[in-house]
């Protein structure tokens, strides 16, 4: 009985159900007739069901050798230009190198050994019937699959619950806990980004459409990477191609701007670079691409995401963080080099992280810090615990708009990822928050609760409910000792119209104001009105000194805390002496005079310390007697019995604080 080809097969089984295919036999058969397999499966010996096989296969199996090498040929060809194209890296720790090989390796291999295999099983077309080069080739087939399991089990040792990896997962990044007040700075105004991402993006349009000869050819690239620049806080982007034809027609000259906006000013400018412009960029199509430049300088390198940067002189560059995989084959990301690229030139400098210069600022990608940090949250005290007991398992607050919650804050000239730290089941609240540089993933957490940064806007956007107002993410700023959420509020234009600060720890009290100086006065106003003891800064703009005679005193009990309302003769100002902060406002009654000093306020002003001693209205009295001897002793034994009967009336509804400041 004659070999019957899957083809064959096929056409049979066509023919019996009443289709009519034609005649003719396989051309990949050997010569069979048609006829004889009719016999063949007419014979009356039995019939023996219609085998069909994948008509690609046997189609392989028939290859000459002139054929497999036209087809290794046209495979090599196709391989080299996905590699130059996609540029994967030449690393065994890389899923795009593994996906890579197996598109372009493994699976011809396999179906190259499976298809020969086939063809001496049943001896199709050129190949005769040989059961041990079958054999063979069967074998040769499983080596691609074997492959393909290393990968696998790779990939399996690489996962936390794999024995001894939730330790290495949690001590990928190293975290001290410190205390807030001593290691965050009292907060510069000169540096505290007002604005946050999606306004600077519209700043730097803007200022981009006053250009009208970029416009047309360029358009700003959406990076926009916030780094510090001559002790700012800024925004850089590189300038982009508009569109294939916009490349050809200015490739020669290169990018010649980048956007520059200034997150404290608010001051948003495109910087010009003249004779040395940007050539090396992600809007290039081809081998200006800085992703396949910097890549197939360096074959053997796993990039993380790049960063445009701008030295101390405004020299464009291009950061590019190089992976280090350390549990497993694919887990445990960090950063174990950099390679910084010159945007004009191409010319790369290869360092280790700890060789970085200082004006570097982001050579850890903020998601992968929040990344580690959640890693040390969940596995410090064994996988086991991160998923049944969950015993202080805690992890990063989630964002908000499906973006991580996280946010950058200038420290000691680097960039800090800052972001809320709350228990595993991701309640309302935070148990403190985490600190980590983007330059050397120096990581502190400080303990601290209070209100997550979603609640907090939830909270500011309530002051200003009327104005229909929308908070932008806060920042984490210190004012006089006191964790602050700091956060703008924006019209439905995106345009900054005021400003919020919020106490984290008393998420209840909040503060407006229509400038940064304005909200700052109103929120330590409100701070010292709840009975919080502030830090004393100097700020002689803010705290101001007076004194006087006490017209009228009053005390009022607010939140379960005593405050004294005192009102000075010829002062039109009501001062709050906020108890048990200002004891000694109790010595004091109507008549005696008082030195002290204040925050001012549009509402009521709140009082920081009393300065000297009490000189009471007897006392005064007594030394004017003696100054004038004539005078009634009647006038002064009045006025002291006036300032006693003052001195104990209790209980008088105190005035409402009114201004921006409010505790709800």
């Amino acid at each position: 009985m004659k070999q019957t080809s899957g083809l064959d097969a096929l056409l049979e089984a066509l023919r019996q159900s009443g289709v009519d295919v034609g005649g003719g036999g396989n051309p990949f058969g050997g010569g069979a007739s048609q006829g004889g397999d009719d016999e063949d499966a007419s014979s009356g010996g039995g019939t023996r069901p219609p085998r069909v096989e994948v008509s690609f296969g046997d189609k392989m199996a028939a290859w000459g050798k002139k054929a497999i090498i036209i087809a290794i040929i046209v495979i090599l060809i196709i391989a080299a230009v996905a590699y130059w194209w996609f540029h994967p890296p030449i690393n065994i720790h890389s899923t795009d190198t593994w996906t890579f090989v197996a598109i372009f390796v493994l699976l011809p291999l396999f179906l190259f050994f499976w298809a020969r295999s086939m063809a001496y099983k049943k001896g199709t077309g050129k190949y005769e019937y040989n059961e041990k080069k079958a054999k063979t080739f069967k074998i040769a087939s499983y080596i691609p699959v074997l492959v393909i399991l290393v990968g696998v089990i790779g990939a399996v040792a690489s996962l936390s619950f794999f024995p001894g990896n939730a330790e290495k997962y949690a001590s990928i990044l190293n975290t001290t806990n410190d205390e807030f007040a001593e290691d965050i700075k009292e907060v510069d105004y000169t540096q505290i980004p007002v604005i946050d991402r999606d306004s600077a993006v519209l700043l730097g349009n803007r200022t981009m459409g006053s250009i009208p000869e970029y416009v047309s050819q360029f358009e700003i690239s959406p990076l926009y990477s916030q780094i510090n620049y001559q002790g700012s806080p800024v925004r850089v982007s590189p300038l982009g191609y508009a569109d294939l034809f916009k490349w050809l027609a200015n490739r020669d000259q290169g990018i010649p701007a980048y956007a520059l906006v200034n997150m404290t000013t608010q001051d948003a400018e495109i910087v010009r670079l003249g004779d040395n412009p940007i050539r090396y960029s992600q809007s290039e199509p081809l081998a200006r691409n800085i992703d396949r430049h910097v890549q197939l300088k360096y074959p053997f390198y796993m990039f993380d995401q790049f960063a445009f940067e701008i030295d101390d002189d405004g020299k464009p560059w291009w950061i590019c963080p190089v992976q280090a995989r350390t549990i497993g084959l694919f887990g445990g990301k960090t950063v174990q080099r950099v390679v910084m690229c010159d945007a004009t030139t191409g010319e790369c400098t290869d360092l280790a992280v700890e060789e970085v210069p200082q004006w570097v600022d982001r050579v850890y990608p903020a998601d992968l810090l929040v990344e580690q940090y959640n890693w040390y949250g969940a596995y410090k005290d064994g996988w086991i615990n991160s998923w049944l007991g969950q015993q202080g398992v805690v992890q990063t607050t989630p964002g908000t708009n499906g973006q991580l919650g996280y946010n950058y804050i200038a420290k000691d000239d680097d960039v800090w990822v800052y972001s809320g730290v709350t228990s595993a089941t991701a309640d309302n609240s935070i148990v403190g928050f985490v600190l980590v540089n983007q330059r050397t993933a120096e990581s502190h957490f400080y303990e601290v609760a209070g209100a997550t940064e979603d609640s907090a806007m939830r909270s500011a956007e309530g002051q200003v409910q009327h104005l229909g107002y929308n908070a932008t993410f806060p920042l984490l700023i210190n004012i006089s000792g006191q964790p602050t959420y700091f956060m703008a509020l924006k019209d439905n234009a995106g345009l900054v119209k005021m400003f919020a600060m919020l106490d984290i720890q008393r998420y209840q009290n909040v503060a407006v104001g229509n400038t940064v100086e304005e909200t700052q006065q109103a929120y330590k106003a409100l701070l010292a009105t709840n009975g919080v003891e502030l830090e004393d800064e100097g700020d002689a703009s803010i705290v101001t000194e007076t004194s006087g005679t006490i017209e009228r005193i009053v005390t009022a009990v607010v939140d379960g805390n005593s405050h004294f309302y005192v009102k000075l003769v010829d002062d039109t100002n009501l001062y709050d002496f906020a108890l048990p902060r200002l004891m000694g406002i109790v010595a004091y009654a109507e008549g005696d005079e008082i030195s002290f000093s204040y925050l001012d306020s549009d509402g009521v002003c709140v009082a920081e310390e009393i300065i000297g001693e009490r000189v009471s209205s007897q006392a005064a009295a007594a030394a004017a007697k003696a100054a004038n001897p004539s005078s009634a002793d009647g006038q002064a034994q009045g006025g002291a019995e006036a300032a006693a009967g003052a001195a104990g009336e209790a209980g008088a509804e105190a005035p409402a604080t009114g201004g921006a400041a409010t505790s709800s």
